[in-house]
């Protein structure tokens, strides 16, 4: 079932007041879920969604009984660590919805967590949709039985997916990806300095090691470690790092440690306009690469987890990449450090390679602009159709 493009359903918005249970496991799924509920409560205006979720969620009106932080983990093994506490909470989730089964559940990303949920609702009745597709093109291709038994529909972030899914008998739209939709097709550098307090006329370096725990412990001080080498070649630098307040002690830390105190431009948030204001960045793998990309901004990729984490996943990896540029243009565009390779002078050293080489940075920013083309759909719109659909079948 493909509904990209369908115009809006009007008889399938037979209850007003639906009743829709969402979780989302960390802060990029925040983010999806709010724009996802923004756009259904165009056809739902008395939606009451409760469930798992984040402050954008919160913003848009939903409940949540639990902070998707308490989810977010990074890797098998650091998985299995917390594996009672967010057990448990999955647990509770399911006797809620098993006692008083809403009218849709949505699982936004996290398809560990996600997947049991909507298996155990789905035998129940209740319609399950998936938003954003477990990713069994880059790895742990087991997973296709599981989300044929889960889910209904997916809502598919990239293009290649719904015939991917297809070939296994799940049905799944693409609905773009909405940080596309989110993020200007030219994005204002100067007017980002400007709110964020940098001078117009410096060349500034964004370090986003992350937004868990997991991925700043792994990635920080080797970040602020790379600037501080930088530093000693290009005295000039600012650098900027947005993070979070969980995160800030850690952060703090990390700053210390490296002698980069007075040297980094700490932010609360505000990513975007971290990425936008920035000439390059040093990013962790995850969604801040793609976000980088739209953004137009040349990037080195790192990414470090846990050593046995690593070896099971890496065993199963199915592609050459793990930089979400990379795999979408099907290219080797911007360097990736990983494991071992995750080295203060390695890093410092292809960040100044892009500052040193404006024809790669003009070639790479055209590769986005088309990569940001292809992704702009008005997710919410889309999905919400989809959506509509399901429930009128």
């Amino acid at each position: 079932m493909s509904v990209q493009g369908a115009p809006p359903l009007p008889g399938a918005a037979i209850k007003q007041d639906l009743r829709l249970s969402m979780v989302a496991a960390e802060r990029s799924g925040d983010m999806l879920a709010a724009l996802l509920l923004q756009g259904m409560r165009k056809t739902w205006p008395d939606l009451n969604a409760s469930g798992i979720g984040g402050p954008q969620m919160d913003a848009a009106g939903f409940t949540s009984r639990w902070s998707c932080d308490e989810l977010s983990v990074r890797g098998l093994v650091e998985a299995l660590w917390r594996y009672r506490h967010i057990n448990g909470i999955r647990q509770s989730l399911i006797q809620e919805l098993l006692a008083s089964p809403p009218d849709l559940y949505v699982g936004v990303d996290a398809s560990d967590f996600n997947l049991p949920v909507e298996r155990l609702l789905r035998k129940q009745g209740v319609p399950t949709v998936q938003l954003v597709c477990p990713s069994i093109w880059a790895w742990r291709p087991e997973r296709v039985q599981k989300i044929r038994d889960s889910v209904d529909h997916v809502l598919c972030i990239y293009p290649f997916e719904p015939a991917l899914l297809a070939q296994h008998g799940i049905e799944g739209t693409f609905v773009g990806h909405p940080v596309a939709d989110v993020i200007a097709l030219q994005p204002d550098r100067l007017k980002a300095r400007l709110a964020l307090g940098l001078p117009a006329d410096v060349t500034v370096v964004a370090l986003l090691p992350g937004s868990r725990p997991s991925e700043v412990k792994g990635l920080a001080l080797a970040f602020l470690q790379a600037a501080r080498q930088m530093l000693t070649v290009r005295p000039g630098l600012q650098f900027v790092l947005p993070t979070h307040s969980p995160l800030k002690p850690m952060i703090e830390a990390a700053i210390a440690q490296a002698g980069m105190h007075g040297h980094v431009h700490l932010v609360m948030g505000r990513s975007h306009e971290v990425q936008a204001a920035c000439d390059v960045a040093l990013v962790a793998s995850g969604t801040a690469t793609l976000e980088t990309a739209l953004h137009k901004r040349p990037m080195v990729i790192a990414y470090r987890m846990q050593w046995l984490s690593w070896q099971i996943a890496n065993r199963k990896r199915l592609l050459p990449w793990i930089g979400l540029p990379n795999i979408l243009c099907n290219e080797s565009l911007v360097p990736e450090f990983l494991q071992e390779q995750v080295q203060p002078e390695a890093l410092a050293k292809a960040v100044l390679q892009w500052l040193d080489d404006p024809v790669a940075v003009a070639n790479i920013q055209q590769r986005f602009t088309e990569l940001h083309l292809q992704l702009r759909q008005d997710m919410p719109t889309l999905a919400t159709h989809a959506i509509q659909k399901i429930l009128a079948d």
